[in-house]
């Protein structure tokens, strides 16, 4: 298949962003202030009420260090403890991010929040209420953003309403990302280059340390994450910590394919443009020493306008191609899955592709019968543009989360499957857009906008989206709430209309089309064919 990358494209970026003052209304004054004492020293808070549900009464922990400023290119360490009280009422700058166009960046950043290389800092959304019984369950989202970009401080990633109306703990993460997270000098041990799923996994190991000290039961943390974040779960879930287990269930949003390769090319291309290839330096080491060295502002600059891409290291230790191959092996986690798409995922990366001719050739690997088969599955009518949205959506997202969910039961995983199918104008990038890739997120952890455009469709698919996810969480019995994959016709469960409610004036909820996984039958049915 066609490696498309799996980020948050900015033209629908901009929309996640800002949302997070119509929601919460923070008080950091010192006087009752929320206290937690970790492994590494006392931390203070602060008190969040929702605007939605003003009784409801949050605890956030902002800025928490769970690493030690890190070292470039090197893997993350624990901090170092203290013993004055941490003042954590604040967001952490975000790591350094790569974007490939000032449009992007404008739209994406467009709360411009700081960057610096000291980011690994994450951030506790927890009921001010004591919990009972052995503690809160607790979810440990990881952001995405092409594993170039991203942030813990994005409004859309606020989950004191999550926590709130789910009686959970919820938990944001930054992790490095571009080359500073996927560093691929060969001077750098294979095992040490992806130091941004070494970061996603020292946080998790921080959660289990820690994690009591906000109400949460460290015997019940569910990792979730969309996109590169969704990639980011299933590497945990493919690829588990060594010892005891550090999570018990694993949601996938939207999750891509990712474009492992060795990202020499664009090392040594940095290396070039940052003057590293001299006489002097013609050593691997040699060269690493000079980017080490270097300006971070200037590198980001750098690999920014040249859009170098630093793809995972396949290391089989926090990355691996395979991994249908470790669950029917019983390697892979055992734990259930919750996986998802949405209805209309290439909608936002359609303009990138030259033509659906093109698109469906690579697809087929140049074979012209194969693609002509596969066009022919689509309504004839339909504009390239639209065309191209729909074989990116059906190709690199929901057929390949199809198969690997399908894959999972065969397996004997216990795995459920959403397809968010609802569309709203407060939410919509630009027209046409649909339910683009990620438009379930602000669902999800009910950040979406409160204005006179929200609609009453969308506050109860919000609540019924949290409730499904939170009691997945929970290990609450019959949770998420439908049928398993493989448990009977209905093992798809289509998330649009809810409570009684649709088609409200003001909506778009794009229709489910029966059977949303036809054309995956068509391409497999394609490519027996002709033989691929």
């Amino acid at each position: 298949m066609v490696a498309f990358s799996f980020s948050l494209l900015a033209l629908c970026s901009g929309l996640i962003l800002g949302y997070g003052d119509a929601f919460t209304t923070a008080d950091s004054s010192a006087a009752g202030n929320p206290k937690a004492i970790l492994a590494d020293g006392p931390l203070i808070g602060t008190i969040t009420r929702l605007a939605s549900a003003p009784t409801a009464v949050v605890n956030q922990f902002l800025g928490v260090p769970f690493a030690a400023p890190p070292r470039r290119f090197e893997p993350p360490e624990y901090p170092k403890p203290w013993t004055r009280a941490y003042n954590a009422t604040a967001y952490k700058p975000s790591c350094i991010q790569q974007f490939s166009s000032n449009s992007s960046e404008a739209l994406f950043n467009s709360e411009q929040p700081p960057e610096s290389e000291d980011c690994l800092y994450l951030n506790v959304f927890a009921p001010a209420s004591k919990p009972t019984g052995r503690g809160r369950a607790v979810l440990f989202w990881i952001y995405g953003g092409n594993l170039q970009f991203g942030t813990a401080r994005l409004s859309a990633y606020d989950g004191s309403s999550f926590a709130a109306d789910q009686d959970v703990v919820v938990v944001t993460i930054n992790y490095r990302t571009n080359v500073f997270g996927f560093a691929t000098s060969p001077a750098i041990p294979f095992d040490k280059r992806n130091l941004a799923f070494l970061d996603q996994r020292l946080a998790l190991s921080w959660v289990q340390r820690n994690i009591r000290a906000f109400g949460g039961d460290p015997s019940r943390v569910t990792i979730f994450g969309e996109s590169a974040g969704g990639y980011s779960v299933k590497q945990l879930f493919a690829l588990p910590p060594p010892g005891p287990p550090q999570f018990r269930a694993a949601i996938l949003q939207s999750q891509g394919q990712g474009n492992p390769g060795t990202g020499l090319e664009s090392w040594e291309a940095l290396a070039a443009a940052l003057g590293c290839n001299s006489t002097t330096t013609t050593a691997a080491s040699d060269k690493l020493a000079c980017v080490r060295a270097a300006n971070a502002t200037l590198i980001r600059a750098i690999i920014s306008q040249a859009a170098l891409p630093f793809p995972p290291t396949l290391d089989n230790a926090t990355a691996t191609a395979r991994t249908e191959l470790r669950m029917r092996a019983r390697t892979a986690a055992q734990v259930p899955l919750l996986v998802g798409n949405n209805a209309n995922e290439g909608s936002i990366f359609a303009a990138t592709v030259p033509s659906a001719a093109a698109l469906l050739s690579s697809l087929f690997g140049g074979d012209a019968a194969a693609a002509a088969a596969a066009r022919r599955a689509y309504p004839a009518n339909a504009s390239d543009l639209a065309l191209r949205a729909q074989i990116i959506g059906d190709a690199n997202f929901n057929c390949f989360s199809r198969d690997f969910v399908r894959e999972a039961a065969r397996d004997g995983y216990a795995a459920w499957r959403y397809y968010f199918n609802a569309s709203f104008p407060n939410t919509r990038p630009f027209a046409g857009a649909g339910v683009w890739h990620s438009s379930e997120i602000q669902e999800v952890f009910g950040t979406f906008p409160r204005d006179a455009q929200t609609t009453r469709q969308q506050v109860e698919l919000s609540r019924y989206m949290q409730k499904a996810w939170g009691d997945f969480a929970k290990a609450v019995p019959g949770a998420p709430g439908w049928v398993k994959v493989g448990g009977g016709e209905a093992d798809l469960e289509v998330l649009g209309d809810v409570g009684g409610v649709e088609g409200l004036e003001g909506t778009a909820v794009v229709p489910a089309e029966v059977g949303v996984d036809d054309i995956c039958r068509i391409y497999e049915d394609v490519r027996m064919a002709v033989g691929l």
